[in-house]
């Protein structure tokens, strides 16, 4: 399968935040919106980084109480890992594995297009090996 597919399916909303924003906002926005990491975009909604729940433990960790005042900007993971439409829930698994990371944005040229989980992985596969059990179920039964 494809990851255009999986786009298809679970659509292209993108919980997004700016690198100007607080930690405190951005720990606010993926509370309330039930996410594990948020796209930071530019003014130019160009993508710059990535805040997930590991930025939070890692910059608390560090600081303390006073990382929440700091910029999203400074704690993002700024080396950010793309996914294209084109590649395989297989390639994208063994990258996420390989590179230990959960989130990879999707973009079409440089607008973001859309966000792909590891849970969203593997939920097509799980899907996927679903199908393929019923079929050799239905083969075998016809047999």
């Amino acid at each position: 399968m494809l990851i255009t597919e999986i786009l298809k399916a679970k659509g292209d909303l993108v919980f997004t935040i700016a690198p100007d924003e607080k930690v405190s906002d951005a720990v606010a926005l993926l509370h309330q919106r039930r996410v594990g990491a948020l796209v930071v975009l530019d003014a130019h909604d160009k993508v710059v980084g990535i805040f997930s729940e590991r930025d939070v433990v890692r910059t608390v960790a560090a600081d303390g109480a006073a990382a929440l005042s700091h910029s999203v900007e400074a704690v993002m993971t700024r080396d950010v890992i793309f996914a294209e439409q084109t590649e395989t829930v297989d390639s994208l698994l063994s990258r996420m594995t390989d590179r230990r990371i959960r989130h990879l944005p999707v973009c079409e040229g440089e607008r973001l297009i859309g966000l792909i989980s590891i849970g969203d992985l593997v939920k097509s596969k799980i899907a996927e090996s679903v199908a393929e059990a019923q079929s050799l179920k239905q083969y075998i039964s016809a047999g």
